[in-house]
Formats: C-alpha cells, structure tokens, sequence
C-alpha cells in the first residue's frame, strides 16, 4: 500500500528576514503547524530553554508529546537535542563538502558525486531523511494539522529534503530588504531577539549571537537568497512563491490569503491575532514576545549610518535592486 507523504511548508530566507513572524502567523491556521526550525540546532541547555509557551523546553507536554510520538516510531528523541540536521554525525570530510552553499547543478553534482564516497554519508543520510519524516509526522499528529511549517531557512536543508520520498514540500521564499538584515547583524541582541531583555538567548538572558556587522551581513543577505534562488530553480514553478517581508508587514490579510491558497488551505481561517493561538516554537527569541502587533521593522533608516549604507551599496546594491528595493 503507497504510504501518504508528509505535507511540509519551507520558509527559505536569509537570516533576519521574518521568517519566525512569518511562521507563527502560518502555524496560526488551524490546518498548520509551526515548532520553527526543524533542523533545531543550538538551542542550548534545556534546563534554560524555554519554549514559546514560556515553559522549559524540557517540561513541556507538547514537546514531550512529540518524542512519545517519534518513539512509537522507533525514534529516542528529545528536542534539545534533535538530531535532525543534515550535518548530524558528520565527519570532518562531510563537513568540508556540506559547508558550501548550494549553487549550480555541475557544482552540486560534484558535491553529491564526493560524498557519495564517504560510507558514513551513505549511511547516514538515509537514517537522516526517515528520522526527519518521522519528526514532522510526528509534530503533526501532535498539534492535530495537515501540514507542518519549517522555518530553517538554510538551502542546503532544502536541497535534501527535496530528495526525501516520504514528504511533499512547497517553498516560500522570505525576502526582506538587505539593510535591515544587516542592521540585525550588527546587534542581533537588539534587533532580532526578544524585546525583554530577560528572554533573550531562549531565555537565558544573552543571546547567542554576536554582531558581525554590516559587511557580513550584506554578503550573507546576497549568499543565502542566491542559495535559495540555486535550489528553487531546480523546482516546479508551482510549488514555491516569493513573499517579502515589508508585504507581509504592510499588507498581511492579503498576502497571508495568498500564501494559504499556494499551501492549499482556506484563507478565511487565518489569525492575525497569531499570538493568542497556543504555539510550541523554538528559534528566534520573537517567539517569546507577548505583542502580536504586526508592524514593519525599518529601523535602518534611524540607526545605519552613511557609512554603513554606503558599504551595504558597495557590496550588496545591484542584487538589492534586482530583488525588488531602490537606494
């Protein structure tokens, strides 16, 4: 008997882009479901974890929901320690080749042809891609939802998934005006955890991340959307879309109703009150933030500088034009 693949919503952007707001509100509708990024990585110790139900990731009945779940299917898991990534149990050798972000077909050829001569890939990936099958069916049998939102962002995940038999994936794409991203990267703390600062960090206090600056940040915005641009053209026009965050910000009735049409699902069920719907997310420290005030993070235009526009420009501005945003 042909067994049903597990519906799974990407959300592919750079860092900083929205893509927690933008899950939340999709995890809102009662046929979907959001935990945030299923690759799950560094969530730190989950004596200090927190939830987005400011519970203790390691107390929470949702998240101890899911690992009876993924037991049942013959999986021992524990979400502070998920084991979903795709550079679970790599070698140093699988690491060399998974660092680089995905570009053309010759080149991810290449790639593929070079870790197919690692046994230790040959064995893991398989392992990989049933245990995160399991994971997002487990997760949705958990909330109850017909498909399940993962907000990890990174192409190379994608690139991998898109390759798992079990699981039928649409994309969207989250792109968001590069300045902003890089201002994120210069104080994430600030700009892209959670308002109190007490929450930060998942709730330790401190985020995780430290500044970088605008120069990173604009080679990042750039690699991370060409990596995603590099993945989509390898996909049925109809199975992604291209949403960007100032949208989703300005006009989020009508683009939220587009988006639920490409997943699939009626649009007239939509919460823009996202935050009162009970969700189970780890991720970004938004998650914690009690306001479910929609509204368009643009303090770039206050807090660059002339000079940190001018090198964002230098390095970022033909992209940012062909993404859709003037100077």
């Amino acid at each position: 008997m042909k067994t049903e693949k597990k519906q799974l919503i990407y959300l592919a952007a750079a860092s900083h882009s929205g893509s927690t707001m933008t899950a939340m509100l999709l995890g809102a509708h009662p046929d979907l479901c959001s935990v945030g990024e299923l690759k799950a990585v560094h969530l730190g110790d989950k004596d200090s974890y927190l939830c987005s139900c400011k519970t203790l990731v390691g107390e929470c009945s949702f998240w101890q929901g899911v690992s009876e779940k993924m037991a049942k299917r013959g999986q021992d898991f524990c979400i502070s320690d998920a084991r979903t990534d795709i550079r679970t149990g790599a070698t140093p050798y699988i690491r060399r080749l998974l660092k680089p972000l995905v570009r053309s077909p010759l080149m991810e050829l290449i790639r593929d042809s070079l870790l197919t001569l690692s046994p230790t890939w040959r064995k893991q990936l398989p392992q990989l891609q049933k245990r995160n099958a399991d994971y997002i069916s487990a997760i949705a049998e958990q909330a109850g939802a017909d498909a399940v939102v993962d907000s990890s962002k990174i192409g190379i995940r994608l690139k991998y998934l898109l390759k798992n038999k079990d699981l039928d994936i649409k994309v969207i794409w989250v792109v968001r005006d590069g300045r902003g991203v890089s201002l994120a990267y210069k104080n994430p703390s600030e700009y892209a955890d959670a308002k109190d600062p007490t929450l930060r960090g998942g709730g330790a206090g401190k985020t995780q991340e430290h500044g970088r600056g605008v120069e990173t940040g604009a080679h990042e915005w750039i690699r991370c959307n060409q990596e995603t641009q590099a993945v989509l053209a390898t996909m049925d026009k109809n199975k992604w879309i291209k949403v960007h965050y100032e949208d989703i910000c300005n006009h989020t009735e009508k683009t939220l109703d587009e988006i639920f049409k490409f997943i699939g699902v009626d649009p007239n069920k939509k919460r823009l009150d996202f935050k009162a719907v009970e969700h189970h997310v780890v991720g970004n420290g938004m998650r914690l933030d009690d306001s479910d005030v929609i509204k368009l993070d643009d303090r770039w235009k206050i807090e660059l500088s002339e000079t940190d526009l001018k090198c964002f420009y230098n390095i970022a501005g033909e992209y940012h034009k062909k993404l859709g945003y003037d100077a």
